[in-house]
């Protein structure tokens, strides 16, 4: 008898490679995490075997299964009965039907979409249950481009990391930093540059987090040059908003450069020297410290930035991690300001950065503007709930805590075993392959997760 795939007494056991994931897909239809989309993404097109909203459940599956493209849905989801039933799932569209439904979207349908994802946010996400009473709400905003084919939608020449004269889209993004959270995310065309994307970014992110004026004033804003305009800085200053990032322009930047009286050089990089910027920033709303940091170019000239921040030195002093938050050290306050700048390259840019290794979000491109602004949206759901996922396994595996998605995806949930399901289709047992490494670690905090289910968990030989 087939050991992996038998029904005795009503249940039904089936080997899968990607076990954990099916736990978590199992967590998910008990939250009922989908039914926003369910409810609220109205796709009109011809019902034949499974409704749209179905085949957007089948390319979010294929999303956390690590599908490079939609064209894996045939192998990642519908190779994965078990995957299916997890998630509730009673079969997987072909993946030219799952493409066709995306393509059948409307404007009207990305406006349902995004209201359905601000629903899901709300009722799941950390950042929206943060406590602003005890600690500041960090929020990064960038840009960053993903590339495709000069005749879609919104496609035209603009800044490519390493593909100079590539035509793209732009993809906003705005980072709940102390959770790894995307808040809210939009496409642009390529030539789209951050301070024409910026106060339409951050207005999606106040509905999403719900920021009244007390929240705004307890939110910080980093942000780099590109949404450094004055006219930028000005408007999050007049919101409430504590602001921290750099200036935008060039000509400016060396005037500004040029009055500060004495320079510190940067003990952690040698080539880098800082100093309080002397002209009074009377153009600002508010009182803001500005800081003229340099860098030593290849040809010998000096590469100038503008840093401006509305902080106190003893909030930056906190938020840096210094011992003394009171100190009055020009150097040490000086390089509070700069290094929390710089703490940004472990903030948005490391979370831009596993989407495209972990959930692969550049190898995906769709022609028309409204299937790729819904793309992004199931992409933006897929991030999340990895972050969540991993949340929700590491209290007791302590070990995945620091993985980034794409070791997530492909070292915890890619791993195999067999799991039972009841004749109702629900998740009963769950048996991991005790030869991976990561099995008995991982095995407690699965048994925790479906606990309210009633799953049991063990190791075996597969």
């Amino acid at each position: 008898m087939d050991k992996c795939n038998k029904e005795t007494e009503g249940k039904q056991n089936n080997f899968t490679a990607v076990l954990p994931l099916t736990a978590i897909g199992a967590k998910i239809r008990q939250m009922k995490l989908f039914k926003p989309i369910e409810d609220v993404v109205k796709i009109q097109q011809k019902i034949i075997k499974y409704r749209p909203v179905d085949k957007l459940m089948d390319g979010y599956i294929a999303l956390l299964s690590g599908a490079q493209g939609m064209k894996d849905i045939n192998k990642q989801v519908r190779g994965e009965p078990a995957v299916q039933k997890a998630f509730g799932r009673t079969g997987c569209a072909e993946q030219s039907v799952v493409q066709d439904t995306l393509d059948a979207g409307t404007e009207q349908n990305v406006v349902e979409m995004k209201g359905a994802m601000r629903c899901i946010f709300q009722a799941h996400s950390q950042a929206i249950r943060h406590d602003y009473t005890h600690t500041w709400q960090l929020l990064d905003v960038d840009l960053t481009g993903r590339p495709c084919g000069k005749k879609a939608a919104l496609a035209s020449k603009g800044y490519f990391s390493h593909a100079r004269n590539r035509r793209g889209r732009q993809e906003g993004y705005v980072i709940a930093t102390w959770y790894e959270e995307i808040v809210a995310a939009e496409v642009y065309p390529g030539n789209t540059v951050l301070n024409q994307s910026f106060q339409p970014l951050m207005e999606e992110t106040e509905r999403c987090l719900d920021l009244n004026q007390f929240k705004r004033e307890q939110t910080i804003l980093r942000v780099d040059s590109g949404g450094g305009s004055l006219k930028d800085i000005n408007w999050a200053l007049q919101r409430g908003y504590h602001f921290h990032g750099k200036q935008y322009g060039s000509l400016r930047l060396r005037q500004l450069a040029n009055s500060v009286t004495e320079w510190y050089d940067d003990p952690e990089d040698p080539g880098r020297q800082m100093g309080w910027v002397e002209i009074d920033p009377g153009e600002f709303v508010k009182p803001v410290r500005r800081i003229a940091v340099r860098c030593r170019k290849d040809n010998g000239q000096w590469g100038i930035g503008i840093l401006v921040s509305s902080l106190t030195p003893q909030d930056v002093l906190w938020l840096s991690g210094a011992v003394d938050t009171h100190s009055t050290d020009e150097l040490e306050i000086l390089l509070a300001y700069v290094h929390f700048y710089d703490q940004r390259g472990g903030g948005i840019e490391i979370e831009i950065k596993e989407d495209k290794q972990g959930l692969s979000i550049t190898k995906r491109t769709k022609k028309r503007a409204p299937a790729q602004q819904i793309l992004t949206q199931l992409e933006v759901l897929a991030h999340n709930t990895l972050v969540w996922a991993r949340r929700w396994l590491a209290g007791l595996c302590p070990k995945i805590a620091q993985f980034g998605l794409k070791r997530l995806i492909r070292e915890v949930l890619h791993l195999n075993g067999l799991v039972t399901f009841d004749q109702n289709r629900y998740l009963r047992e769950l048996l991991l392959n005790a030869a991976d490494p990561l099995a008995a670690s991982l095995a407690p905090g699965l048994a925790a997760l479906l606990a309210q289910q009633h799953v049991a968990v063990s190791l075996g030989e597969i």
